[in-house]
Order: C-alpha cells, then structure tokens, then sequence
C-alpha cells in the first residue's frame, strides 16, 4: 500500500480559521498541510504524532526581535547566532521570525550573506527587516522590496542629535522618513518606526536626572525619563507623515495608552496604521521589583498602561504581539538605571504569556491568541501565503500546547544566550510541546532537535492588500 501523507497528528483539537478550537487530524506532505480530516479518519502515513489532549495552534510568527553576535545585535555573524536564537524560538512555539539589520553598509552586500549566515544555523525560517538609516540605503528600498522579498522598513525616529552613535547609526529627521515613507509607497514596502521624539526625550531626561541622580527610582525613573507623551507624539507624527505619503505604517512595540490612543486617531483619519505591543508591557510594570534589569526603550509603564493594552487586545485594536527580543546578558545590565544597556529576551516566553494573561487570566479567546501571534502578523508582513494560519496548501508550522500544564520558568529554561528572562520565578498556565516547521520537528516533548539546525529557510515576502 503507498503513503499518501508523511505525517498525520492524530487526537487534538485545532485552531482553524473562521472556526476555532475544532477536533480534527492533521495530515502534512512535503512540508505542508495536505488536508483537514474529521478525528479518526481513515488515512494512510510513514509516521503518526498521537497529539491526544493538545491544542494545535499554527506556529506563532515573531516578527520584531534583535539577532545578533555577542552583545551586538546588528546582525548574525555566524550560524552558531541563528542557531541559538532559533532554538529559544522553538522552545516559545515560534516557527518563523523576522528580525531587524541593523548596517550602514548598503544591503545589496550584506542582506545575502546575512541570509546565508543565518540559513546555516536556523532551526526556524525567517526574513528580515532592513533599517533604514543612510542615502544609499534609501535607494535601495525598491531593491530590497522586489529583489529580495524584504519591503518591510524600520527607522529609528530617536536618531537624532548622535543618539544613534550608540547603534553605529547616522543621524536622521523628519525630511528623512518622509522619503522613506515615499519610496516604501512606490515600492509596495511598509515603514516600521521606532517612535519616540528624542528632543522631548532630552528635555524629560534632564529633569529625571536631576531628581534621581543616582537613578535610585529604577524603572520608575527611567518612565519619567522617556514618559509616555514623548512616545505618543512620534506616532502621531509618523502616522500623519505616512498617510501624506501613500505609505502604511507598522508601529512596533506600542508600551502606553498615550501611544496606542495616538495610532487610533491616525487610524481613524485614514492611516493604514498597523499596531504592535510585547509582552513585557503585558505583564511588567514600573513597579516590577527586578529593577534595572527591566530597562527598556519604550520603558516599561504603569499599570494603567499595561491594562489598557490588554483593553485594545480585547477589543481588536492592537493588531499584533511580537517580543523585541534582545539578546544581551545581564553583564549589560549593570551600572544603574542610567548606564544599564536597554531590552530583555522574549522568544521562551511569547505563547506562554498570551496564553497565561490572555487566554487564562482574562479570558482571550484562543483564536485571538492565533490573530495577534500567527494570523495578523502573516498577513501584515507579506506571508499569508505560507504561514500564520491552519489551513490545506499552507505550511505545516505547528506549536503544540497542553493548555493547562502548569510550570514555573527556571533560568535553566532559557536558550536564548541573553542566559536570563524577565520571567524566572513566574507561574505559567500553557506549555508548548512540540513545535514544528514545515512538517520536520524541531522541539519533541520539550526536547530541541538536533538535526533542525541549519533547516530554517529566507522567505522572501510581498505585501499583499494590507488592511
């Protein structure tokens, strides 16, 4: 008798679009969702994964983080980086991420060989977001849309005054982005704006400062150094200045109710103006007592802040969940509030906060959980046509959970090299099992396979009618 499938997954419910939570077995062929079968159906396959007892969810897509090298977080610059990073990713149930080049140098040399360094040791598949951040880099937007598949842009709207030297980066304005934002229009790309205005910024640090000296107020502290407001008016602006353009407009890791009600208004007068949150602004607040470790641009907030981003998760205004992960150590964190180096890893821990403060605590329905960390982010970042859902012809990228595992985050847990999480010590409801990526295991009942490194692969994107 021949095989019809490679794989079935046999016994679970699954996250299916426009029907939920649904009993159903899954067969996969060459890498892909074959068919949607009822439970038990009669099928033929070189292997079965009895899921009895899972959630099948379509594997979450992260698609703000920071890979790097050592303390730096530009770029990979050998497999080992990939490797490392994408092993935390799978352990989070992540089976494709997007991460930010950070260069000076024109992308026509260095996003190909950063795609193969990064190709050689990825469990996980992958594209890539260019920064955007000198001329000749601007002139390459067409060439980074078309050519490559990478029309997705971020530019750091705080390079202003040497505030980029800390990143290698030149200084940029507001001329500056209006360009960006016109050659992502002729492109068919998308802008990604870290939106804080640093003039402001100036002003509200100086009086921190002066108030606590010593940084004695940790996170506290650095909130009043960088508030809210100073968030929130940048992504007025650059919502005002992309929707001059023609442009849409991807805002990442949105930390206040300032900023969120800011993209809501430019939504409103017309902006394709799409929102991000993470999760450390869905569980952390100014008030968390591991201090100076927590520092992170935008900071941490109050807890009003935080209730109100879950306020927008609820009610359908913030489009996607993503965890800027970085992955410095804590050696990077010390000296103060005011010398400790910004951002904190997420990869481990993405699935299990939205399932824990989501899905358990406040009620999130599990097909939400899929829009903001699979469906939304695919179709915002031009990869719906091979992932973020559950569906016949679509990659067969699964995380695998067991809903009401519960289990406390150890450091002995963490892969990402960062060797920390903000997490240590929390009690989470919800634990991915398995994850798989195209069809081929990469973490097997909580264990890392090692024949995975080296398997993700470059998928060149294109936008596709974004709304």
């Amino acid at each position: 008798m021949s095989t019809e499938h490679d794989l079935l997954v046999r016994g679970a419910d699954a996250v299916l679009p426009g029907r939920g939570r649904t009993p159903c077995d899954l067969a996969i062929r060459d890498g892909r969702i074959a068919a949607i079968l009822a439970p038990g159906a009669p099928a033929a396959a070189a292997a079965t994964l009895n899921a009895r007892g899972l959630v099948v969810l379509p594997g979450a897509l992260d698609v703000h983080l920071h890979l790097g090298h050592g303390r730096d977080i530009a770029r990979p610059r050998v497999p080992a980086d990939a490797a490392q990073e994408s092993a935390a990713a799978a352990v989070g149930g992540i089976t494709c991420f997007i991460p930010y080049l950070m260069t000076s140098d024109p992308f026509a040399q260095v996003l190909p060989e950063v795609i193969g360094v990064t190709e050689a040791g990825s469990r996980i598949d992958f594209g890539y977001h260019p920064i955007i951040s000198t001329e000749a880099q601007l002139a390459e937007v067409e060439a980074c849309a078309q050519e490559h598949g990478a029309p997705t842009f971020k530019i750091f709207m705080n390079n202003r005054g040497g505030e980029g030297a800390r990143l290698g980066l030149p200084d940029i304005d507001d001329g500056f982005l209006l360009r960006l934002c016109e050659a992502a229009a002729r492109a068919g790309g998308m802008v990604c704006p870290h939106p804080e205005t640093i003039e402001l910024a100036w002003v509200t640090r100086e009086r921190a400062k002066a108030a606590d000296p010593d940084g004695t107020g940790g996170l506290a502290t650095w909130n009043a150094s960088r508030p809210p407001f100073v968030e929130a008016d940048a992504v007025q602006r650059a919502g005002f200045i992309a929707r001059t353009a023609g442009a849409p407009l991807y805002v990442v890791h949105t930390s206040s109710a300032e900023a969120l009600a800011a993209g809501l208004r430019q939504r409103e007068a017309g902006a394709r103006l799409f929102l991000e949150t993470c999760p450390h602004y869905l569980s952390h607040d100014v008030g968390w007592p591991g201090g100076d470790t927590a520092k992170i641009n935008p900071p941490l907030r109050e807890a009003a802040d935080r209730e109100a981003l879950w306020a927008g998760i609820l009610s359908g205004a913030v489009d996607t969940v993503a965890t800027d992960h970085v992955h410095r150590g804590l050696d990077a964190k010390a000296g103060g509030i005011w010398a400790a180096s910004p951002g904190c890893p997420g990869l481990e821990t993405l699935l299990p906060v939205l399932l824990t403060e989501g899905y358990h605590a406040r009620g999130l329905d599990l097909a939400r959980v899929v829009d903001l960390v699979s469906t939304r982010p695919a179709q915002i970042m031009g990869l719906s046509h091979r992932k973020g859902a559950i569906a016949p012809g679509l990659d067969a990228d699964l995380a695998l959970v067991d809903l009401d595992a519960e289990w406390t985050l150890g450091r002995d847990d963490v892969r990402s090299s960062a060797g920390y999480s903000l997490y240590e010590g929390w009690r989470f409801r919800g634990r991915v099992l398995h994850t798989m990526v195209r069809g081929r295991m990469v973490l097997r009942d909580r264990a890392l396979q090692d024949d995975a490194v080296g398997t993700g692969r470059y998928v060149p994107r294109r936008l596709r009618n974004l709304r």
